[in-house]
């Protein structure tokens, strides 16, 4: 007598249906952003087809921009550089502005919302300082330094240490009374309850802050390179204005968007990351 067929799905055949399922919501993902950009090349086309058009098409962008695009690596010397080594240098600036930004900022909150004499004191204070365009610090920055670099990356760190400040605060300060009372009763020394009370409950608010911080600091940093000078993608965008490159200047724009978006989603997925982390403790 023959064994009947095992004919339950195989774990390889669950897991190939599960990664078929996530290839194909992924790919549905992606039409609606792809027709939306094709309406928008093809509108864009439209209103620049005329020779009296001020700014080029699309196609005349991408034909006058082409080295730009096949090859952002090459550097010559002094700031002719490519997109690439452009777009790197405004990020190092953005690194050590932004952590700087993130360490200083969180260690305020969390001293801000845990002290109600701290909060009354400084929050009117920081209110009024996020209100502060990022430019209008660069005078002070390079009064204070003397020198480009540094002055840029004072200007990134007082840009995004705001919102940071501000969402720690928050956080900390919506931490239920329930948790503090049981942190009492239970007499969890201050290392215990910053990690197992203070901490999960407010990294939710860092990370909104940080998400809001790294988007200002790139901002900021394109802003600042306009005016500093020397190699940046900033720069690049004001040095393309002043010789009349407007396909360069538009090409800028396009890797300013996709690194800022980089960047956003970098934040979300380390905040992910530590989200599920705490919960697995």
């Amino acid at each position: 007598m023959t064994a009947p067929l095992d004919i339950r799905p195989t774990r390889s055949r669950l897991n190939g249906q599960r990664l078929a399922n996530q290839l194909t919501a992924w790919l549905k993902g992606l039409i609606p952003p792809a027709v939306a950009m094709l309406i928008f090349l093809a509108i864009w086309q439209l209103l620049t087809m005329s020779p009296d058009a001020n700014l080029p098409s699309p196609v005349r962008t991408v034909s006058d921009t082409w080295e730009l695009i096949v090859n952002p690596f090459f550097n010559y010397g002094g700031t002719d550089k490519g997109l690439f080594w452009q777009v790197l240098t405004s990020l190092q600036r953005v690194a050590v502005g932004f952590s700087l930004a993130a360490f200083v900022g969180v260690a305020l909150g969390i001293l801000v919302g845990t002290s109600p004499l701290m909060y009354s004191a400084l929050d009117p204070i920081f209110q009024i300082l996020r209100t502060v365009p990022p430019l209008a610090w660069l005078p002070i920055s390079l009064a204070a330094f003397q020198q480009a670099n540094p002055s840029a990356i004072f200007v990134i760190f007082i840009t995004a240490i705001w919102p940071i400040i501000i969402n720690t605060t928050e956080g900390v300060r919506q931490i239920p009374q329930d948790y503090n009372n049981v942190a009492r009763v239970l007499q969890l020394s201050k290392p215990k309850y910053f990690f197992k009370v203070l901490f999960p409950a407010t990294v939710p608010y860092i990370f909104t802050g940080l998400r809001i911080g790294i988007g200002l600091s790139w901002l900021a940093i394109v802003a600042a390179e306009m005016l500093i000078g020397g190699v940046g993608i900033g720069f690049f965008i004001w040095d393309a204005w002043n010789s009349s490159r407007i396909s360069d200047i538009i090409i800028a724009i396009v890797y300013v968007g996709l690194v800022g978006l980089l960047l956003d989603r970098l934040i979300l997925l380390v905040s992910r990351l530590v989200l599920s982390e705490d919960k697995n403790l």
